[in-house]
């Protein structure tokens, strides 16, 4: 952090200083999510699976969160959490998440 910043302040060089200010932000917990998208934005839903025995032949899944995204933010977004899994992965272990579907 740079020298002077206070707790929750990010400073780059060259750059302006930004203050995260979370008096509004909420937590919510997601157990599935999913990614849409169009030429001009990037839709994720976040809910929770309902299902507790593995063998239903339907779920039912409660969304609770939709955050819309422009693409530069998207892309952003995924360099941002891929950073996070690595780092993760590094500490604890590979994540095997089965196929990911294209």
């Amino acid at each position: 952090m740079a020298k002077g910043a206070k707790e929750g302040e990010a400073v780059a060089a060259g750059q302006r200083k930004i203050r995260w200010d979370d008096s509004n932000m909420r937590s919510v917990y997601a157990n599935v999510c999913n990614v849409a998208g169009t030429r001009e934005e990037i839709v994720l839903l976040f809910g929770m699976n309902q299902a507790w025995h593995s063998a239903q032949e339907d779920v039912t899944i409660q969304l609770a969160d939709r955050i819309v995204l422009s693409p530069f933010v998207a892309k952003r977004l995924s360099v941002l959490l891929s950073n996070v899994i690595a780092d993760y992965e590094s500490k604890h272990g590979s994540l095997d998440v089965g196929p990911v579907q294209k």
